[in-house]
């Protein structure tokens, strides 16, 4: 991935390539990438993008390896809109490290919870969210496009303030 300001992404821990926060001018990336990640499936266009990042307190991560998080913060909630990786990044961490970056700046931001769904069907991603500390609190019958079921799921989110006793 390069383009966009990409290619300037630092490093993080461990050499490797830290999360990039992006805006509306990268939707173009941002589609590219869930296209890749759910094809065969409901895609979102960069026009779509686009319109959520201008939303206030809509935000996105990108990992120049092949991932995406777009996500929101309304007071004390927030909510995965959606996360992507691309086939030959998975099972590298890359989920991981966008759900947790997503989850920072959620808790940053002043919320005390996150949710989102996803497919009954997907057990990696299932595996990520089990890993994060996220629990079932519900169901979505026929919630995808195909007809699938959705799980809704949340996690608490962790404040700095709280984090250092401060």
């Amino acid at each position: 991935m390069s383009g966009g300001g990409l290619s300037r992404a630092g490093r993080g821990p461990a050499g490797r390539l830290a999360l990039v926060a992006v805006g509306p001018a990268h939707a173009d990336a941002l589609a590219a990438i869930h296209a890749a990640a759910f094809r065969g499936q409901e895609v979102w266009s960069a026009s779509v993008f686009a319109g959520q990042l201008a939303l206030p307190g809509t935000f996105a991560l990108l990992d120049p390896v092949g991932g995406m998080v777009l996500a929101r913060v309304i007071a004390e909630e927030a909510e995965i809109l959606t996360l992507a990786v691309v086939p030959a990044a998975r099972r590298g961490g890359v989920a991981g490290r966008l759900l947790a970056g997503a989850m920072r700046r959620a808790a940053a931001a002043g919320a005390t919870k996150m949710f989102l769904e996803v497919a009954t069907t997907n057990l990696p991603a299932r595996a990520v969210y089990d890993r994060a500390g996220f629990v079932r609190v519900g169901r979505r019958a026929r919630y995808y496009a195909g007809g699938g079921d959705a799980l809704v799921l949340r996690a608490e989110l962790i404040c700095r303030d709280e984090a250092t006793g401060g």
